[in-house]
């Protein structure tokens, strides 16, 4: 609501008992987030704002009986992508969770389709009970050690920024560049401070000296904290916590310790990635909320970081709080315990009620070649796929289940003809990630142990951050079976036993997004866990997740991109064999 002097005459009026307020809620127990308490009395609320607390008449007035006034929530960090939905389908599936506000970050689509992928996830935002902010991607590519489908500098992202939704420079995943003062990155940095906007964080591995440096470039926030002490290290030196519950990286438990009455106000909750069926079932940070009760938060300290902090932090002017003249996006509450939610107001209208989305508009899908023809490959054979290593011993990346960290082992292995061969009984199984943007004919090959598969191949085009297309396996005619299944599809996830097909999830939006509703991509989602099954694959871990995020630079300790296996702390690209011979 655009505030003038007769928007302002009436919201006094209506603060001042002069007019009936639009709307009251009577009977409530109201969360007052900046005192940590409750409050009792009537919530009045007048064009989208609250306009006073204590007793009040409406045009409408809703009796709460007893349940708590509560901000909603708002996810500090997000992938939209990650759910395989577009924004609008999203939508549907966030908001009955208590969440009206996200701050995304586009860059998985605009690693793929460039600037063509950001604008429509902007325009998909529009018109919805979801206010989608968006931070600009800062590393597309996240770095020089992978084939990505754009690269994005300075002057590509700038004209967003006249877009009301972009608020800051999303996270900065590229330290090497930040510390060396590159120029392409300083852009960017330089960029947002001319607009002031907030600038974003990924400081995965970074001791105190780094996020010294990360700090010194004025970056603000982190969701890469993965124990205490890299907390404290970004808390004592000015920066915001996004303490992070994924479908794969689950953070939370590790890091509340952190959180007390001193560091409080600098922890922020969010998501980052997490799947269509964990956000149906758990829920988005609602689930963080509840989760930190559990385990011993304050309530009202727990609310209080999925909502005003978050709204200080990202500078989200009269959000995130039930005060006068503050946004009205709340929410009843049945208890504090479970955070059982009644109904989610956005802007003072009832947008969600037992947890069903209450209207939405769907938003149109565009046909655009750079959103669904980008899966370009080179034809292969089995030849391809062979992986010659020198010697008995390989360098191994070892998955750690429920995080993006992996181990770095050195094992013996099996050969054939010089050639490595995958071991059942070992648990090492090949790895690939083919380039799919450029038809480079690049093909990264790796070992992997860690997802206990017993029969077939795993592929999919959702391979974080330059999303090429990352496939496991057991043997060599079945991956390449999946290679060329996801190369039919346009982009998608397919599991195979046998060369054949058991199930296929198609993603053909960038090779991340279904078009379809979310009711069926989840039908096609648990079709893919069954076929899972059939695999025999580990199932004390979302294997699908885990998968796609094994080709991921940018995180410790050893990973594997479309041009070799990669050593995070050497920050170079490393041989199978190297100095093991």
């Amino acid at each position: 609501m655009t505030m003038n002097k007769h928007f302002l005459q009436q919201q006094l009026a209506a603060a001042d008992h002069r007019i009936k307020a639009d709307l009251v809620i009577k009977n409530a127990k109201i969360i007052d987030v900046f005192t940590l308490s409750i409050l009792s009395g009537d919530v009045a609320i007048h064009d989208g704002k609250f306009v006073g607390i204590g007793e009040y008449q409406g045009v409408n007035e809703i009796d709460a009986n007893g349940r708590y006034v509560s901000p909603s929530f708002i996810d500090s960090h997000v992938h939209i992508e990650s759910s395989m939905l577009i924004p609008s389908e999203f939508a549907k599936v966030v908001v009955p969770h208590g969440v009206t506000t996200v701050i995304t970050d586009p860059h998985e689509i605009a690693n793929v389709s460039g600037t063509a992928g950001i604008d429509f996830m902007i325009q998909n935002s529009k018109d919805l009970p979801l206010e989608v902010l968006v931070g600009l991607p800062s590393s597309v590519p996240s770095t020089p050690f992978e084939n990505a489908g754009a690269i994005l500098n300075a002057e590509h992202l700038e004209p967003f920024l006249a877009e009301k939704s972009v608020i800051g420079l999303a996270e900065v995943m590229d330290y090497p560049s930040v510390q060396k003062g590159a120029d392409s990155m300083l852009d960017k940095l330089l960029m947002a401070k001319k607009h002031h906007a907030i600038i974003d964080g990924h400081g995965a591995g970074l001791d105190a000296h780094g996020v010294n440096i990360y700090a010194t470039a004025g970056i603000k926030t982190d969701h890469e904290c993965v124990n205490a002490q890299e907390a404290m290290d970004r808390l004592q030196r000015g920066m915001y916590v996004s303490i992070r519950q994924g479908s794969v990286a689950k953070d939370l438990l590790n890091l509340l310790p952190v959180v007390n009455e001193r560091t409080a106000r600098r922890c922020l909750f969010c998501t980052d990635d997490k799947h269509l069926d964990d956000l149906l079932t758990e829920g988005s940070v609602d689930y963080n909320v509840r989760l930190a009760i559990e385990h011993g938060l304050d309530p009202l300290l727990s609310i209080q970081l999925a909502s005003l902090n978050v709204a200080e932090c990202y500078q989200l002017q009269g959000r995130g709080a039930i005060a006068p003249g503050y946004e009205a996006d709340f929410l009843l509450l049945n208890d504090l315990e479970t955070i059982s939610i009644h109904q989610v107001y956005k802007s003072g209208e009832l947008v969600a009620e037992e947890g069903v989305l209450t209207s939405l508009n769907d938003q149109p899908v565009l046909e655009n070649p750079a959103l669904t023809d980008t899966v370009h490959v080179k034809n292969l054979t089995l030849d391809d796929l062979r992986l010659p290593v020198k010697g008995n011993q390989a360098h191994i990346i070892e998955v750690i289940p429920n995080s993006l960290v992996t181990n770095h082992l050195v094992e013996n292995i099996q050969t054939k003809n010089g050639d490595f061969q995958p071991s059942l009984v070992d648990d090492q199984l090949k790895m690939l990630v083919v380039e799919r943007h450029h038809e480079t004919g690049n093909i990264g090959k790796g070992i992997v142990k860690g997802f206990r598969l017993k029969e077939g191949a795993i592929a999919t085009t959702i391979a974080h951050d330059s999303h090429n297309i990352v496939a496991v396996g057991t043997n060599d005619e079945d991956l390449l079976c999946a290679i060329q299944a996801i190369e039919k599809m346009k982009g998608g996830v397919v599991i195979v036993k046998n060369q054949q097909v058991l199930s296929g999830l198609p993603l053909p939006i960038s090779g991340l997004m279904s078009d379809l509703p979310f009711q069926d991509v989840l039908v096609n989602l648990n079709k893919l866990h069954d076929a899972l099954h059939e695999l025999e694959i580990a199932d004390h871990f979302n294997p699908l997740l885990t998968l796609s995020f094994l080709s991921l630079p940018v995180i410790p300790h050893l990973k594997l991109t479309d041009m070799g296996l990669f050593d995070f702390h050497q920050f170079k690209h490393i041989k199978i064999d190297e100095d093991l011979v």
